[in-house]
């Protein structure tokens, strides 16, 4: 029989430094992951329109696509992603949300909100041993 003591010192100081430091660098992987997976949900089509409810379609421009960008606010611990306004204006949220737009009703065809769905489970790997 082996007879052992240990003792252990928790420097709380420390890790959160650590985690001050790696949480808006995991942030980032995580919020590119989700931009990229939107990205790729929207189809090119030149001529059609998604069906109600399915991700909307862009044209041979990928105006659509290229507008998803994210930005990490490292002030509140939170990532911001979506199409951004100045280059496509409301036409994101009103596909994602389906709202009357220059006097036409377009249906919901979210592609963020799913997104978010398909790769939660995903997205905690990008935290996995951030902290050393």
């Amino acid at each position: 029989m082996i007879d052992c003591k240990v003792r252990t010192r928790v420097d709380v100081r420390r890790v959160l430094r650590a985690h001050q430091r790696a949480n808006p660098r995991s942030l980032g992987h995580g919020a590119a992951f989700l931009r990229k997976t939107a990205q790729r949900s929207i189809a090119v089509r030149k001529k059609k329109h998604a069906p109600a409810g399915h991700a909307p379609y862009t044209r041979g421009n990928k105006r659509l696509r290229k507008s998803i960008i994210y930005a990490v606010d490292r002030g509140r611990d939170m990532a911001l992603i979506g199409p951004a306004y100045p280059v496509v204006g409301k036409a994101g949220a009103v596909h994602e949300h389906g709202q009357t737009y220059h006097g036409r009703h377009y249906p919901k065809r979210p592609f963020m909100g799913p997104t978010l769905i398909k790769t939660a489970p995903r997205l905690p790997k990008f935290w996995a041993g951030s902290i050393h």
